[in-house]
């Protein structure tokens, strides 16, 4: 029989919290909306616990269980069955698993009609401890385009606009389902100056020249209704927002991020976790 090197004894007293595979890649189907499923290339960190007693973790076995998950559609309920078999595969007391991806979905073009598709950099994350429930979150970023309230109230004419990115983070408590993907961004982008459309024709980007100027708004006025955007979705735990955007005429980004437990009872129990 071989010596198994991994689980051999360590003396220097030291437990990890995290250790595994982290850039794998790997092809998954993500469930969409429409209940049907979309191929993706997920980028992987997928970690567990170590106690300070073994020397290391046996990291083949987190691509066997990966390997079982490629050729069926992924969301929550299958992410928590990943983590479990990691813990018991791997002997661990947590498990933490991230598949960053990315997601398609369809756009409309305001006034042409013409459709194109909208890559979005999402992920899906899950811990889970033995014997408890996972804690899932959803991370979906949007870009879109905000115009300067400033610019235009002090210009003749005309006012600076920049590319933006919407970042949220979303934590549901069970057994209220997460929100799908496509429900999400649309929320999102809806809170900036106007959405981002791969394929515009004259029409159409005539239309998104007027609707940004006619709301323009702050890096914070973006910020702040995206968490009054959030606040009342049903069963919401917990959630993270940031936008950045990208100056048209500075050599730097506006920033603001935010996050929050949703009411009061949630956010007792987020500080006692």
């Amino acid at each position: 029989m071989m010596k198994d090197i991994q689980k051999s004894a360590d003396m220097r007293g030291i437990d990890i919290q995290h250790v595994g595979i982290k850039d794998a890649h790997l092809p998954f189907r993500i469930k969409t909306k429409a209940g049907d499923f979309q191929q993706v290339t997920a980028r992987i960190r997928f970690t567990v616990s170590l106690p300070k007693e073994y020397k290391g973790t046996h990291m083949s076995r987190f691509l066997e269980i990966l390997q079982q998950w490629c050729d069926k559609p992924v969301a929550e309920e299958e992410m928590e069955a990943m983590l479990q078999d990691a813990l018991h595969r791997l002997e661990a007391e947590t498990a933490k698993l991230r598949l960053s991806f990315k997601y398609f979905i369809e756009k409309e073009a305001p006034a042409s009609g013409k459709k194109s598709v909208l890559d979005l950099d999402c992920f899906f994350e899950g811990e889970k401890r033995a014997g408890e429930a996972m804690s899932f979150r959803l991370g979906v970023t949007v870009p879109a385009t905000s115009l300067c309230p400033c610019s235009k109230a002090i210009s003749r004419y005309g006012a600076h606009n920049q590319r933006s990115l919407l970042q949220a983070v979303v934590e549901f408590k069970p057994p209220a389902p997460c929100i799908f993907i496509e429900d999400l961004a649309a929320l999102m982008e809806e809170q900036a100056s106007c959405p981002i459309y791969p394929l515009l024709k004259r029409e159409d980007e005539k239309y998104v020249t007027e609707k940004a100027y006619e709301q323009p708004k702050f890096v914070e006025d973006i910020l702040r209704d995206l968490v009054l955007a959030l606040r009342p979705l049903p069963g919401l735990f917990w959630f993270s927002l940031s936008c950045e955007n990208f100056e048209s005429i500075h050599n730097h980004s506006a920033y603001a991020s935010h996050e929050e437990y949703v009411n009061c009872e949630a956010r007792t129990a987020g500080k006692e976790q």
